[in-house]
């Protein structure tokens, strides 16, 4: 069973219906008690980092998604939902994240011609070829969306790296936990092989 974060996240619909597509069943839990009973968590999020934060305080989810995390158990995070696992973001300010990891997230500076936001189809430099990018092609194309983007203290947490006027941290990965700065529910075949190794990695801990 794949339990969704449901913190009012616009891409939440997008999400459900990709794992759903590919044959997993899926729960929203919306409390920290649901949180904290999932067997797999997704931490779905497009939008401000500090809007987020505060309905997840509000919420009262942001300690059970850092206990959740620290278990040990699968869990994804998708777009905001990589950046809100980090200490904090410059959007607004300097805005507290949930710190799980290590690492800032910067805006992406609006340099040599370079729209921002950054929306569109970009290639993936790949550290690791385990995990939710297992049997993946070399440099596979995934879809982004965000101004922002991380810059990960740890490196080794760094799965996958692209280029937009800088390098991005594009993914993490430690033990069970994943996260990706793109949007997997949005890259089509490539995007959806993501989601079921993610699947397999759930099914080898259950």
């Amino acid at each position: 069973m794949i339990t969704i974060v449901d913190y009012g996240a616009g891409n939440l619909q997008s999400v459900e219906k990709a794992f759903q597509y590919i044959g997993a069943p899926v729960r929203l839990a919306s409390s920290g008690t649901e949180i904290a009973s999932a067997e797999a968590l997704v931490l779905p999020g497009v939008g401000a980092f500090r809007d987020a934060m505060h309905s997840l305080e509000a919420g009262g989810m942001a300690q059970p998604l850092r206990d959740y995390i620290a278990s040990g158990r699968p869990f994804l995070g998708i777009c905001l939902g990589l950046q809100l696992l980090f200490e904090e973001s410059e959007e607004f300010g300097h805005v507290k994240g949930l710190g799980a990891f290590k690492g800032r997230i910067c805006r992406i500076p609006a340099e040599n011609g370079l729209k921002v936001p950054h929306m569109g189809w970009n290639s993936l430099e790949l550290k690791r070829t385990d995990g939710i990018f297992k049997g993946l092609q070399e440099n596979p194309y995934v879809y982004f969306v965000h101004s922002y983007y991380l810059k990960a203290e740890e490196r080794q947490l760094v799965s996958a790296q692209t280029e937009y006027g800088v390098k991005i941290d594009a993914a993490i990965q430690r033990g069970n936990a994943f996260a990706t700065q793109f949007h997997p529910e949005k890259s089509g075949r490539v995007g959806l092989q993501m989601l079921r190794n993610f699947m397999a990695v759930v099914k080898e801990e259950a």
